[in-house]
């Protein structure tokens, strides 16, 4: 799913970005309730009508912001207050909260508000955060209002098993129609990562969306999806593309290197997207050389183009009883494929 916290994924248009073939997108509670806030989306008939993008949408429910505005906010039993960043004043998000501004902006997919414990922390402190994001599931389920929209319960634990197999059993207590495994890529070392979702995953559902939050590296995205995973959302594609990088086939190039600016070859011959049938590794350089914002949007188109359809031919992968074998070089160690 790529990222459109702000109700846009950046640099594209909706029309752009189904020419990738997304399906689903993603947008941040917290920021949309900043700007414009979620009587003005409810007022342009929800969060669908008033971005322009008719497929599904997910929102986060700004439990991430519990951790990354870990300096501007203090957290308690009831919910987290913040300084806004943008106008300074006081924000009080509950789970409570949380919840009505998803149901006023209109999401397909809307999450439960939790605590994502840092890394590192003691397993003390890991395990309170665990502990209470239950007791916030609760008060999540309980003040849901809109049966239309699925809510996705978040698993916590950090890099502890043992709290991991707490929090996923709790939680599957509740009969949601959806978990994601959260509190992952926040600073701990890849192995950690890979380790606990593989921990995790087959603890959840087999029969409910397994969402795995804020990943999106090739090797991650094999790595979970061998794991159970079926549900992504990362920054990755379009952050990289505002710094002038491409993915090519698993690879990332910067494209601002001098072996581009006479490299009038496509960017991937491979690749069917705009932005490789249409023009050049030159051009593109060019492009990202003069700070065009058009460089920034045709790598975008491609990056993202380049993740999606890497999960397609896993998929295809997968009902063909070949996924092993043909992505083998990411489902190793890379000692062992040299990635």
């Amino acid at each position: 799913m790529p990222v459109g916290t702000l109700a846009n994924v950046k640099t594209l248009t909706p029309e752009q970005l189904r020419a990738t073939g997304a399906q689903m997108v993603l947008a941040n509670t917290y920021h949309l309730h900043l700007q414009p806030g979620e009587a003005i989306v409810a007022g342009a008939g929800g969060l669908h009508r008033f971005m322009g993008w008719s497929g599904p949408i997910l929102t986060d429910s700004g439990g991430f912001q519990v951790f990354s505005l870990s300096s501007m906010r203090v957290l308690d039993e009831e919910g987290v207050t913040f300084r806004s960043p943008r106008d300074g004043r006081t924000i009080h998000l509950t789970p409570e909260k949380s919840i009505a501004i998803q149901n006023t902006l209109g999401a397909d997919v809307i999450m439960a508000f939790d605590e994502c414990p840092p890394y590192p922390a003691t397993r003390e402190q890991v395990a309170i955060a665990t502990d209470r994001t239950t007791r916030w599931l609760e008060r999540c389920v309980q003040t849901h209002r809109q049966p239309e929209q699925a809510l996705f319960g978040i698993v916590q634990g950090g890099v502890y098993s043992d709290l991991r197999r707490t929090s996923a059993e709790a939680l599957r207590s509740f009969g949601l129609p959806g978990y994601a495994i959260g509190g992952v890529s926040v600073g701990e070392p890849v192995e950690l990562i890979e380790q606990i979702v593989k921990v995790t995953t087959p603890l959840l559902p087999k029969d409910k969306p397994r969402y795995l939050m804020g990943i999106g590296t090739h090797r991650e995205l094999a790595q979970a999806i061998a794991a159970g995973v079926d549900l992504f959302d990362c920054v990755i594609p379009t952050r990289l593309a505002r710094h002038g990088n491409a993915l090519v086939q698993g690879e990332r190039w910067n494209l601002k290197n001098a072996r581009f600016q006479q490299d009038f070859t496509p960017l991937d011959p491979l690749c069917a997207c705009y932005t490789c049938q249409t023009f050049t590794r030159a051009y593109l350089s060019h492009l990202l050389r003069s700070q065009e914002q058009l460089g920034y949007t045709l790598l975008a188109i491609h990056n993202i183009t380049e993740l999606i359809g890497f999960t397609q031919r896993i998929r295809a992968a997968i009902m063909g009883d070949r996924f092993t074998t043909e992505f083998a070089r990411w489902l190793t160690p890379p000692s062992v494929s040299g990635k």
